[in-house]
């Protein structure tokens, strides 16, 4: 085996075949033929005598020796970012990249606030913000992807530290002029008797609405439904007696327009939602990752 063979361009080049799941959308995204990116996954492969891919009709997947060495080309490639980050610091938190994946619903409005914020003290730092769905953060996160995750009830995943779970119950959002929005706290047997605005099915949101109903034998009519949380807000936000649901973080600036009501919910089930703040089990974060975890934490037991 000839240890040379891994370097920098055909690693990169592998591990982008590793994501994209294909040579010809590795090649897209790294602007190059594909015939090259092929060249160099082949070069990988036949100086470490092994193959690193399942070849399919409809793409590449790495096999065990591809996976080995995935892992270990991220770690190599977050270990320089930290030593960097590190350099840096010897001069203070002047620079640093920090990246972050988030739930829609706090990248509308709760995340871009905060790292505003966060850059007033820092201007130095740089942020990238990537919307995913919640099952694809705790991946992102264990790929190098992403430095910090930002996610509603997720399941337990290996290789992921929760740096804060946090109580993130659902709320019932309607216009102000709605016939219950004086009330305090709600059921959802009250709720169900008007037009609903829902996300879908694969949503926490949804899954958690849909047990309380159907333990409570409760039918509702659903009057819009949409992938994008903030879609279903303006909906409520119109009037006709409509009602959303959402949580009170991702709503503040909204509500502070007083043409929204967000109303508490009493039952069970509509209070079993936690935010998780998520990092990679293991990895020591740049210095900008390291202080903005903690910012952000921070905000959010502040907002509690």
């Amino acid at each position: 085996m000839r240890l040379h063979a891994l370097q920098e361009t055909a690693v990169r080049y592998f591990l982008e075949v590793v994501k994209a799941g294909s040579v010809k959308d590795a090649a897209l995204k790294l602007n190059v033929a594909p015939s090259a990116v092929s060249r160099q996954v082949a070069r990988l492969e036949r100086e470490l005598d092994t193959l690193l891919f399942e070849r399919h009709a409809r793409g590449m997947v790495p096999n065990a020796a591809g996976e080995l060495l995935a892992a270990h080309a991220r770690r190599t490639q977050q270990d320089i970012e930290r030593v960097a980050s590190d350099i840096a610091g010897l001069r203070g938190l002047r620079s640093g990249h920090v990246r972050v994946a988030s739930t829609e619903g706090f990248a509308f409005d709760f995340l871009p606030t905060l790292i505003a914020r966060f850059r007033d003290k820092h201007q130095g730092i740089r942020f990238h913000l990537e919307v995913c769905s919640p099952g694809e953060i705790s991946r992102r996160i264990r790929d190098g992807e992403a430095d910090v995750g930002i996610t509603l009830s997720a399941v337990s995943e290996p290789g992921i530290k929760i740096e804060l779970r946090h109580p993130s119950p659902i709320l019932a959002v309607m216009a102000k002029n709605h016939p219950l929005a004086a009330q305090r706290q709600l059921s959802l047997r009250q709720v169900v008797a008007y037009p609903l605005g829902l996300p879908l099915q694969d949503s926490s949101l949804r899954q958690l609405f849909d047990i309380s109903c159907s333990r409570q034998g409760l039918q509702y009519v659903q009057a819009m439904s949409s992938n994008h949380a903030n879609a279903l807000v303006s909906f409520a936000a119109a009037g006709g007696g409509s009602i959303a649901f959402y949580g009170a973080l991702s709503l503040r600036t909204r509500l502070q327009t007083k043409a929204l009501v967000a109303i508490p919910l009493k039952d069970r089930e509509m209070n079993e939602r936690h935010l998780e703040v998520e990092t990679l089990a293991g990895r020591s974060l740049p210095d900008a990752g390291k202080a903005f975890v903690q910012f952000l934490t921070d905000a959010i037991k502040a907002a509690a």
